[in-house]
């Protein structure tokens, strides 16, 4: 395990932080584009599209390259960035989680039930029922001891690893913007 990588004392200390998150009227604090695999690009502003996600994101070509059928639930995940920055530390490794949207806000399955939407700037996203439990990628970024927290049976009613989404109304959206429940 490297030196940067929090023991699961140190995770379970930061769950009081974590469950401390707005229901509702949160903030979008990251915007993060994958052109290409293993490639982030932070943006101030972005721009969701219905059937396409964030614009300029690789998550169709992911999956057309993995020679499997395009999930239309997958097309979005947020996460919570008191557990990015929690796992993570300082902002700038945030990113290598590989989500597109970092939220201040509780994504826990009783708040944000699948089906539930959640306007996003101009945009309206909606809560997929696709399972968002981390990978292999997320081990060797942020250890093992932080994949089994987030899949934990707290971890996963909290939604700690995130969760997916799909976009159903496109428009702008930026850092800064409100998330609020619709």
């Amino acid at each position: 395990m490297s030196d940067s990588h929090l023991d699961a004392d140190a995770l379970e200390r930061g769950l009081t932080h974590i469950k401390a998150a707005p229901a509702d009227g949160g903030t979008l604090r990251m915007i993060v584009r994958r052109p290409t695999v293993e490639a982030r690009e932070t943006l101030e502003q972005g721009h969701l599209l219905v059937e396409a996600g964030l614009e300029g994101d690789n998550w169709r070509e992911r999956y057309v390259a993995k020679g499997r059928d395009v999930n239309p639930d997958a097309e979005l995940t947020l996460i919570n960035t008191r557990l990015a920055q929690l796992i993570a530390g300082s902002e700038d490794r945030w990113a290598l989680a590989g989500d597109q949207l970092y939220v201040d806000l509780d994504l826990a399955e009783d708040n944000l039930p699948v089906g539930a939407r959640l306007q996003v700037g101009e945009a309206v996203i909606e809560i997929t029922p696709k399972a968002h439990t981390g990978c292999k990628k997320f081990v060797q970024r942020y250890g093992m001891p932080a994949m089994l927290f987030v899949n934990s049976e707290a971890g996963r009613a909290l939604r700690l690893r995130g969760v997916y989404a799909r976009t159903v109304k496109g428009g702008a959206i930026a850092v800064g913007d409100t998330v609020r429940k619709l």
